[in-house]
């Protein structure tokens, strides 16, 4: 009998023992969850605040990035009526000679260069140069080509590149996408109605881009393309008819570019990339020995 007796005084002392650490645990759970909640709501007020810190910082960006634009046309504007803008350009392309241009540097400028039109099958609804705004009104000098096709038409890339801006907007150019290609070009796509890439991306000849809309201020469904180099508005009309058929009409109809230095460096590239390849044919064959 003593002995039942001490069984359960010995286990009502550990029961007693073993609530007493669970409730001790379960304060400790709760301060533990209250300090968690705290820190929850103070990186969350942090997260926010700095959403709304990178949101605003992309809007100056924006802005800045279109004065920018506006500056570099101006500038575009006063070379032209100045007759400074084809000077240097024209004597090099004097002294390029097409005939050395071999069949892989042509690919290679066709490939890293903006060629080929960046929607299939389009009608050009407004050229390059000045006209009436559809919406403004207003006589401004445009700078690129506008192409008629239906809101969600696919838009592919001209040439390799990086994709330099992503811009969504309801206002000017809407929303706004610009690759970054080699030797100083670059392409720009307005009015879209959807990007299929992200800033950063790198995208090869013919990927898909993005999606054509209406977005900004426009008048209707249309692509507005631009080429430019080294900032300068350049008419996309010879570089959309431009491919392996009739290469060498680029180096007269578009001016103002050192063909000559380009053509250079893309003949250095060229030779370099066969260097490599017969280095490595010639390790191959060594090693199969």
């Amino acid at each position: 009998m003593k002995v039942l007796s001490y069984i359960v005084f010995v286990g009502v002392i550990v029961t007693g023992i073993v609530i007493y650490y669970l409730v001790h645990e379960a304060e400790f759970a709760k301060l533990k969850q209250k300090e968690l909640e705290t820190k929850y709501s103070s990186v969350n007020r942090e997260l926010t605040a700095l959403t709304a810190l990178k949101s605003t910082l992309e809007h100056d960006l924006s802005e800045r990035e279109e004065r920018m634009q506006l500056v570099s046309d101006r500038l575009n504007d006063l070379e032209n009526v100045l007759g400074m803008s084809d000077q240097n350009g024209a004597e090099l392309e004097s002294r390029l000679d097409t005939a050395t241009i071999t069949t892989s540097m042509r690919v290679m400028m066709l490939t890293q260069i903006p060629s080929g039109p960046p929607v299939i099958n389009a009608r050009t609804s407004s050229g390059y140069g000045k006209r009436k705004h559809p919406v403004t009104g207003i006589v401004k000098f445009h700078r690129g080509q506008d192409f008629a096709v239906n809101t969600g038409t696919p838009i592919y890339a001209p040439a390799d590149g990086a994709v330099e801006v992503i811009r969504p907007s309801n206002k000017g150019s809407g929303n706004y996408l610009r690759i970054f290609h080699a030797y100083g070009f670059s392409s720009s796509y307005s009015h879209l109605s959807k990007f299929a890439v992200k800033r950063g991306d790198f995208v090869k000849k013919g990927d898909l881009i993005a999606y054509s809309g209406n977005s900004g201020l426009s008048s209707g469904p249309h692509l507005h393309y631009e080429v430019r180099f080294v900032g300068r508005a350049l008419n996309p009309k010879p570089f959309i008819s431009w491919n392996v058929d009739n290469f060498d009409t680029i180096f007269e109809s578009v001016r103002g570019i050192g063909w000559e230095s380009l053509v250079g460096q893309v003949q250095l590239r060229v030779s370099r990339q066969l260097q490599l390849s017969s280095q490595k044919v010639a390790l191959l064959m060594d090693t199969s020995k």
